[in-house]
């Protein structure tokens, strides 16, 4: 379970891949796959941050969303007939924290280096994971983590002037997008429970979409038409969305999920060494120290498991 929940995939969305791409992969071991995966999502959350310069957060969120949602859509159509209320209740809430999760990182992407605030994002499925094993001394694996965050805070600049002021929202951005990811991990389960095959994920998808579209649209006006930003927000989506997501599917086929779960606790420290050579962003050693904080606690409630 925990391999799911530092993951954020869904067992129940499982899509099986085409003969070409099971035999390409297969010609990669499932560690690597789960590399692939990791490096996949942070180099698209630097492409993203690097479009930060001709748009906004949210219309980077638009497109990224909207190209997952094409392309979710048209390998599996939502299937809502026969549901309650209840169902599309879940189903919605799926999509918001979809939605938002994303929202809220972009957000904090603008304002902490991405190994950061991928860090601090990490401590809500971390909390999830520790929460579902029920073991008292697993709680320590989070007082690291918070440990770890405590150290990334501008303590020295006092919480004043504009630096202190963007990092501390930073780290209210990232630790919003940690709480919609658990959210996410949760209601990920039901929807799965409700919906037959991937037609919650798709469902869902449409769901965020709406969602973002017209915060999305009017912040992004006339640049929303440019070509290249379209190219570009589309390679956002592929690289942050379909590519790791196809990876984490084929790499849970051929591994342990225990052993999956402890490659993705990495993730947080391969998010600041995409975040130093794509990005040029230089983490002080206090900085390094706190993702490490991180990376450690998630290893532990992933090890600790069973």
């Amino acid at each position: 379970m925990t391999a799911e929940i530092l993951s954020g995939a869904a067992e129940p969305y499982r899509i099986r891949p085409g003969k070409a791409m099971r035999a390409a992969s297969d010609a990669v071991p499932p560690s690597g796959l789960v590399l692939l995966a990791i490096l996949s999502v942070q180099v698209g959350a630097g492409l993203a941050k690097h479009l930060f310069a001709q748009l906004p957060p949210s219309a980077v969120v638009f497109l990224r969303i909207t190209t997952g949602a094409l392309i979710l859509v048209a390998v599996a159509r939502p299937k809502v007939r026969g549901l309650t209320r209840r169902d599309l209740a879940v189903g919605i809430g799926f999509g918001l924290s979809l939605g938002l999760m994303n929202w809220s990182f972009y957000e904090a992407l603008t304002r902490l280096p991405i190994g950061i605030a991928v860090a601090i994002e990490f401590i809500g499925p971390l909390t999830v994971a520790v929460a579902a094993s029920h073991r008292r001394r697993d709680l320590l694996w989070v007082a690291l983590a918070a440990a770890g965050v405590l150290l990334i805070a501008p303590w020295g600049q006092g919480g004043a002037g504009q630096g202190g002021a963007a990092i501390w929202t930073g780290i209210g951005f990232a630790a919003f997008a940690g709480v919609c990811w658990a959210a996410y991990i949760l209601l990920a389960a039901a929807t799965g429970a409700r919906f037959p095959g991937a037609s919650g994920l798709s469902f869902a998808m449409i769901v965020a979409t709406i969602l973002i579209t017209p915060v999305g649209v009017v912040s992004g006006g006339a640049a929303l038409l440019q070509p290249e930003i379209l190219l570009l927000g589309a390679g956002v989506g592929l690289l942050s969305s379909v590519i790791p997501y196809s990876l984490e599917l084929e790499a849970l086929r051929r591994m342990p999920k225990r052993v999956f779960g402890v490659l993705m606790s990495l993730e947080p420290a391969v998010a600041a060494l995409v975040g130093l050579f794509v990005l040029g962003e230089v983490l002080r050693v206090r900085e390094w120290t706190a993702i490490g904080c991180v990376v450690i606690a998630s290893i532990g409630a992933t090890r600790s498991e069973g």
